[in-house]
């Protein structure tokens, strides 16, 4: 039996706690999906590496998984662009059973292995893309076929599951597989294995981006002002690097489109 379909002890008896309890069990739950990934930590390392190798010779990165595994790929992907300002076609999340699949269950989708193997040759990868499978269970058909697929297409293929040798391990370059064990609820992996996915996720993304040169000391330097709230940390950004004052740095933009790297090399300051 699959680690993440096993009944948690701990939990067995959860409808009679008091709330208070029952929170408590959940936060000790909690904790113990982020203590699953230590052991995973060279080979999310190594997936980092290996992506931004390939990233910084023009490639992409996918992500794609069914259900909750799908949403957090999407998740990711999508805050990519407005943290790194980096095109939408950079890193691209999907979801087996597309865009209506984010907010509603699409029974079946994830045990089609030929659609996943066709929704990934749209996107025609490359020996310089790079391919990350989500499924908690570590089967899903859909993913297993886009992650064969890729691997055809010459791509690197990694996998990120939460049980031990699984198929898209066996599928995979690279095997990412934190070990969160039985769930609050059993099964419901939307929980602890969920959340470790996640961890997982933001990691090899901010670390890819931070290998691409758009970090600068800890600072986000290529951000696009889209809204109030980011021109204004822009604002900041430039100030703390120049210690300038607000308002120079704000007219530093101004005169350099709002792009800050820009801004910074008018003052003088040259970073990457």
């Amino acid at each position: 039996m699959l680690i993440t379909e096993m009944r948690n002890e701990n939990t067995k008896n959860i409808p009679e706690m008091t709330t208070a309890e029952m929170m408590l069990a959940m936060q000790e739950e909690n904790k113990r999906a982020a203590e699953a990934l230590d052991s995973e930590l060279p080979a999310i390392g190594a997936a980092v590496d290996a992506i931004s190798e390939r990233m910084k010779k023009g490639g992409r990165l996918f992500y794609i998984g069914c259900g909750t595994s799908g949403r957090l790929g999407v998740l990711d992907a999508s805050e990519c662009p407005p943290t790194y300002g980096v095109p939408k076609d950079l890193v691209i999340g999907i979801i087996a059973g597309g865009d209506y699949a984010l907010r509603n269950a699409i029974e079946g989708a994830e045990d089609n292995a030929e659609l996943g193997a066709s929704t990934i040759k749209e996107y025609k990868l490359t020996e310089l893309d790079s391919l990350i499978g989500i499924s908690v269970a570590g089967g899903a058909k859909f993913v297993l076929g886009a992650m064969e697929s890729a691997r055809a297409a010459g791509a690197l293929v990694i996998s990120l599951a939460s049980n031990p040798d699984t198929p898209i391990e066996r599928a995979a370059d690279i095997a990412i597989h934190p070990i969160t064990g039985p769930e609050i609820i059993t099964g419901s992996t939307r929980m602890k294995a969920g959340t470790a996915h996640k961890m997982v996720l933001n990691m090899i993304s901010t670390a890819v981006m931070i290998r691409q040169g758009h970090v600068y000391e800890n600072l986000m330097i290529n951000l696009r002002p889209s809204n109030v709230k980011l021109r204004a940390r822009m604002i900041r950004i430039v100030n703390d690097i120049l210690d300038c004052g607000e308002d120079k740095a704000e007219k530093l933009l101004l005169e350099n489109g709002f792009v800050i790297k820009d801004a910074l090399r008018a003052a003088g300051k040259v970073v990457y």
